[in-house]
């Protein structure tokens, strides 16, 4: 229970830290437009690029090795790992952001827009803090220390946003806009490190000799930061090579660049919504399922499994008819923006893929199968690749929904069977069953109540009320599934209410 407790707690933090984020996506797309929005986005996945390259598989090594150490009850080799880790972090990030300064008319060059290039130079003294305060930050997800990871975050997040809300709204300067955008992520990023690193030593946190633990760190994160480079090389290289397929197909570069804005801008962050709580799950998941996994306990390790993915499975499910239903309405609602609204739609069943390629990346690399997941992630991005070369001509911006798609159920499927492999039968098919039952009729339902409304009532109230409709509807059909337990859940409230009463009396 101890379990459950811990990830609805880390949900509510990074729902709020998802939500923020959203909310202020939202300002940038109407403070930038789409096509700002787009130089802005490019410039963000180029620098997400090198800060991969320097950090990203260190945080879950160390996590992972943390863990380990836990289970073997060599505690004194925890903060050895942790300083080999953010010795390794600097290594990389230090000289990197010297030469790309020394090389900064060369590599200008790479970006179709300079607008892109003095975004990405504003952002770089943020590399080598960031890098550092990322791997601090996986020395708290491995000792279980997750209010910390959450709060430090959030904290992030409300900073940037509110440095960004400050400099675009009541700051009358000449600094392009967008600009200001990158100086508010800069700010948030020198906070973290510092928020970060203060909490590490209050903690009784120390910066010991690394030995032993440099070449087990390195061997093993190596295999994570691969994958997560070739993500990031890939969608640089998708943000320089989209627009010129496009152009290439008789759109203008404005155009192209305002259909990446869309995508990238406004539709991946409302696809992206479920990851705030099965990225929860997934924190709180990784490190019990690497010590129990190097405990040799494997039908705990099969149980967890199990639970893990029926929970991303359910998230996804319960989204999906709002998704289907009301896509359009969104993308009106948050951007102004009806096309990004139909993508929104279009692309609702990749939800599903999506999430389960979340959850059971997090579970195999906590297992030791990196080198699996590197596998399977590369021979998904090669169909998104394939997408992005061959389909502008065809579906425009739609193209790189297609790659998604194509990208995320080859993952999903891949990731299932090796998962499958490792703890043995998922028993998930009956739940699935289940799960399809309760969803479908509540899409249908939904689409029935938004047609009706959408004929005699104004947008939003139809919107609204098929919001309102599609929840009825989800109540009661994952109820008489036994998908959700309404009678646990309200008995659950009126204790708390009985009790906060007797407590006040």
């Amino acid at each position: 229970m101890n379990l459950y407790r811990t990830a609805a707690l880390v949900t509510i933090f990074s729902a709020a830290e998802h939500c923020l984020g959203f909310l202020y996506r939202i300002l940038l797309s109407r403070m930038l437009g789409s096509e700002g929005l787009g130089v802005y986005q490019v410039a963000l996945t180029v620098f997400a690029v090198f800060l991969t390259i320097s950090s990203s598989g260190l945080p879950v090594t160390l996590s992972r090795t943390i863990s380990k150490h836990r289970a073997e009850g060599a505690r004194s080799r925890e903060h050895a790992a942790t300083s080999a880790a953010v010795l390794i972090s600097l290594a990389c990030s230090i000289p990197v952001t010297i030469l790309l300064f020394l090389l900064r008319a060369q590599f200008s060059q790479v970006f179709s827009d300079p607008r892109c290039a003095d975004l990405f130079y504003i952002l770089l003294p943020g590399l080598v803090f960031t890098s550092a305060y990322s791997v601090i930050r996986g020395s708290f997800w491995g000792n279980k220390r997750f209010l910390a990871y959450s709060l430090v975050e959030l904290c992030e997040e409300m900073l940037r946003i509110c440095v960004g809300v400050i400099l675009l709204v009541f700051v009358q300067t000449t600094l392009a806009e967008v600009n200001r955008a990158a100086f508010a992520v800069l700010l948030s990023y020198l906070f973290s490190f510092a928020l970060a690193l203060g909490y590490y030593f209050f903690r009784g946190g120390k910066f010991r000799s690394p030995k032993g633990e440099l070449k087990p760190l390195v061997a093993a994160s190596l295999p994570v930061t691969t994958m997560r480079t070739s993500s990031s090389l890939l969608s640089s290289l998708i943000s320089v090579l989209f627009p010129l397929r496009m152009q290439a197909a008789g759109f203008t570069s404005a155009a192209a660049m305002s259909e990446y804005g869309v995508v990238y801008g406004m539709v991946q962050p409302v696809m992206a919504i479920p990851c705030a709580f099965i990225g929860s799950i997934a924190l709180v998941l990784v490190p019990e399922l690497s010590e129990k996994f190097y405990k040799g306990k494997t039908n705990e390790v099969s149980a967890l499994t199990g639970r893990a993915l029926s929970a991303a499975l359910l998230i996804a499910c319960m989204l999906l008819p709002f998704y289907i239903v009301c896509g359009e309405d969104v993308g009106i609602f948050l951007y102004s923006n009806a096309r990004s609204g139909g993508m929104i739609a279009a692309c609702a069943l990749v939800l599903i893929p999506m999430s389960l390629t979340l959850i059971s990346t997090s579970m195999l690399n906590s297992m030791g199968c990196e080198k699996h997941t590197l596998g399977i992630f590369l021979t998904g991005s090669a169909a998104m690749l394939l997408c992005t070369v061959l389909l502008p001509k065809y579906l425009g911006g739609g193209a790189l929904l297609a790659g998604m798609a194509c990208d995320s159920c080859i993952t999903a499927l891949l990731s299932l069977l090796l998962l499958r492999k490792k703890t043995g039968a998922l028993h998930i098919g009956k739940y699935c069953l289940r799960l399809a039952g309760a969803t479908l009729p509540s899409i249908g339902i939904g689409l029935a109540a938004h047609a009706l409304f959408a004929r005699y009532l104004s947008y939003f109230a139809a919107f609204a009320l098929s919001m309102l409709v599609i929840a009825a509807a989800e109540l009661i059909f994952f109820s008489l599934l036994r998908l959700l337990d309404l009678r646990a859940l309200l008995l659950r409230f009126f204790a708390k209410k009985r009790k906060k009463i007797s407590v006040r009396s």
